[in-house]
């Protein structure tokens, strides 16, 4: 059973990642890969509204996707796109990413081997990693604009989506470890995190939810899924 706090904490730590930045046209859109095909019905719907004239999806597989998307993220997001009417023409596929900065360090040298000129991206990944995401892009490639944008859902909608509350209170704890430890490592930009936040999640990380947090001593390797 997972407490009333326990849930409370969890949408304070959702509310945190949300960025807010209002959708506009940009350069390129890139998917980041993940469990979550969402991420590719939301990458798609942004192209059909026009906000980017070509996509790249970026992810290899991780423990949470090996057998759900074996093709790999990437070309399973990809197909995806297809179905919902995306021209193959329009889809670049990074298939070898496995962590946040290698999605975007390999998107950035694709685009460039493909004499794509950015100025801006429009950078759609689960609602729960807004914040995560922006601030690796941030440190990654700052030379150009970002724009994040995720599913229009709410927590609770979110959650029914997905089908498994642990897994989704897993991945926003281990989001919010990343914003707090990975500045000190030079993955991402430094984050300004409120006490509420920081609170909540160390409430979290004592009910259990633990199983996407990284050990620290494979933070200071590197970056980890």
């Amino acid at each position: 059973m997972i407490s009333q706090q326990s849930w409370a904490d969890a949408r304070r730590l959702w509310d945190f990642q949300q960025m807010g930045h209002e959708v506009r046209p940009c350069s390129v859109a890139i998917g980041l890969g993940s469990h979550d095909l969402g991420v590719a019905d939301t990458t798609a719907a942004l192209y059909r509204d026009g906000m980017a004239p070509l996509i790249v999806f970026t992810g290899a597989t991780s423990r949470t996707t090996r057998d759900r998307m074996p093709r790999g993220e990437a070309e399973h997001y990809r197909e995806r796109a297809l179905e919902l009417g995306v021209p193959a023409d329009a889809i670049l596929v990074e298939p070898n990413a496995r962590n946040t900065g290698e999605n975007i360090t390999f998107s950035r040298a694709l685009l460039a081997d493909q004499g794509i000129e950015v100025s801006s991206v429009l950078l759609v990944c689960k609602p729960y990693e807004e914040r995560r995401a922006h601030a690796t892009a941030r440190k990654l490639w700052p030379e150009v604009e970002w724009v994040c944008a995720s599913a229009p859902m709410t927590f609770t909608e979110y959650v029914g989506s997905i089908g498994d509350d642990r897994l989704v209170i897993d991945m926003l704890v281990g989001a919010q470890q990343r914003l707090m430890v990975y500045p000190e490592e030079g993955f991402m930009i430094r984050q300004n995190i409120p006490a509420d936040v920081a609170a909540a999640y160390r409430r979290l990380v004592a009910d259990g939810f633990t199983s996407r947090l990284v050990p620290m001593a494979t933070v200071r390797g590197r970056e980890s899924l």
